[in-house]
């Protein structure tokens, strides 16, 4: 044991020595030459073989768990501590934060809104958000940012930001309209804002005037919660500071998990790079291409970064929660001042990298592409290129695909810290074109077994998984020694007008 620990510290002061020097000898405007060789010798470090060992030990834990990784189950505690156990051994400063989800939640009785004389009727002209905690308040009804009349398509930002809140009287219950944002979101700047109350209502759209019952998955504000139809919301707003009464009954229970946070010990403090993947699988399977695979290669990434000398500090996340709505990241990033946030110079994002009839895929920083969802914040642009120039160095074809809000970097670019990653894609469908630039089938889902109990390490792509471990490793090495193309951080507005993807959002 003494032999190998003194070899181990023979070959880590050798490549200290190897990748400090040229710091000492490089002109700034040729400090690039550190940077190349960095990434070149940690691509060369991180070895598919090593990341399928990763995957096959979460094959492993998800059999002797249940069959799954999942939030709140023994199956996640499992990899948490296996991830954990790795980096720590390996001299990384290793956090356990704490995040929490919702375990369970019952409506005990229909809630209660009245104003004045006024009484709407529960569960028809309004329902309780799920998981709306159980309160009962009286006070007056105040609206933020609302659109009135509505615009013909979806434009209302009401509540994305917290700067529309500026003006609003703590205590009294805010009233927002449904729109271009989250619905968590919004409760939660309401609650940041002071709201004693919240009242979403439907934008106001044809086919967008009714409410229903809907599950918004987490909020993080102690406050009563609901879902009203248009008309409700329309005639609240034209009585404003009038009192109202807002009752929600209802048992919440939460319970707590872990987001694995490992930091380098070296590195500028004051420029943090970011690099994450989501731990946890779905209750219906073990999760190894999603997302195991992304957790496994950046695992591996962090355990042969560990004698670098880096320039910038390296902060390694492994979410918790991620699939039932990106909890753990969306918990880190509300927990960090502006301040914090501002260190944080860019966040890479790695979400199911092996798919088995994969594409490989760019976050569109730049929005190339004019569709779907904007660009993301400044500096999002430079990070897709250089995840392009990795790829195009081997004569690989790359194609952009949305920041879409389905992956831990929305919390990140929510706040203004540029962003991207690779993706490989999940239950999409594979088109001819796509099936000519990669192989593949066209016509069928890039995972046919997303989200299923077949998605096991018979389910990735071995080449796939390689190629893009190497591509994490060279995006990681680079920033860690050179983050000249990325704009400095400063305080910058939440992102607006990302487009909705499922009930949970607006």
């Amino acid at each position: 044991m003494k032999l190998s620990f003194r070899k181990s510290a023979i070959r880590a002061a050798a490549l200290v020595t190897a990748l400090a020097l040229p710091f000492a000898f490089t002109p700034p405007a040729s400090a690039g030459i550190v940077d190349e060789a960095a990434a070149k010798l940690l691509v060369k470090k991180v070895k598919g073989t090593n990341v399928n060992k990763h995957l096959q030990a979460f094959q492993a834990i998800a059999t002797a768990n249940g069959g799954n990784r999942a939030a709140g189950t023994a199956g996640y505690k499992a990899s948490r501590d296996y991830v954990a156990g790795k980096l720590r051994k390996a001299g990384y400063k290793v956090t356990l934060q704490p995040i929490n989800f919702v375990e369970s939640w019952t409506e005990n009785t229909p809630p209660t809104l009245t104003a004045g004389a006024r009484t709407y009727v529960p569960n028809e002209d309004f329902y309780a958000f799920q998981p709306s905690p159980a309160g009962d308040v009286t006070a007056p009804v105040q609206g933020v940012d609302l659109t009135l009349p509505p615009t013909p398509a979806s434009s209302s930002t009401s509540g994305c930001e917290q700067s529309d809140f500026t003006g609003f009287q703590a205590g009294n219950i805010a009233l927002i309209q449904r729109g271009t944002c989250p619905f968590a979101t919004k409760v939660r700047n309401a609650g940041t804002a002071g709201a004693s109350g919240v009242i979403v209502f439907n934008e106001g759209q044809p086919g967008r005037t009714e409410a229903n019952p809907l599950d918004i998955g987490e909020w993080r504000a102690a406050i009563p919660m609901v879902y009203a139809d248009f008309s409700v919301g329309n005639e609240l707003a034209a009585t404003p500071g009038a009192t109202i009464r807002l009752k929600v009954d209802s048992t919440l229970v939460l319970g707590t998990d872990d987001n694995v946070i490992a930091e380098t010990r070296l590195g500028d403090p004051r420029n943090v790079v970011m690099v994450g993947a989501h731990l946890d699988s779905v209750p219906e399977g073990p999760g190894i291409n999603d997302n195991g695979s992304g957790s496994a290669a950046i695992l591996e990434t962090a355990l042969q970064l560990q004698h670098f000398p880096v320039k910038n500090k390296v902060r390694f996340a492994f979410w918790a929660a991620e699939e039932i709505g990106l909890l753990g990241s969306d918990q880190y990033v509300a927990k960090l001042s502006q301040a914090d946030r501002d260190r944080v110079r860019v966040y890479l994002n790695f979400d199911m990298v092996a798919s088995p009839n994969y594409a490989y895929m760019l976050y569109d920083g730049d929005d190339s592409d004019a569709t779907g969802s904007p660009a993301g914040p400044p500096g999002s642009a430079q990070i897709e290129q250089q995840l392009a120039k990795f790829f195009g160095k081997r004569n690989l074809p790359t194609i952009g695909t949305d920041f879409d809000g389905r992956s831990d970097y929305g919390p990140f670019i929510a706040v203004g810290i540029p962003s991207g990653g690779i993706f490989t894609g999940a239950e999409g469908i594979k088109t001819a074109e796509e099936a000519a630039l990669f192989g593949g089938t066209a016509g069928a889902a890039y995972d046919p077994c997303y989200h299923q109990a077949c998605d096991t390490t018979t389910n990735v792509n071995a080449t796939a998984l390689d190629i893009n471990s190497d591509a994490i490793a060279d995006s990681t090495a680079r920033y860690a020694f050179n983050l000249r193309s990325i704009p400095g951080r400063s305080t910058a507005p939440a992102r607006k007008g990302a487009p909705a993807t499922d009930a949970a959002q607006s």
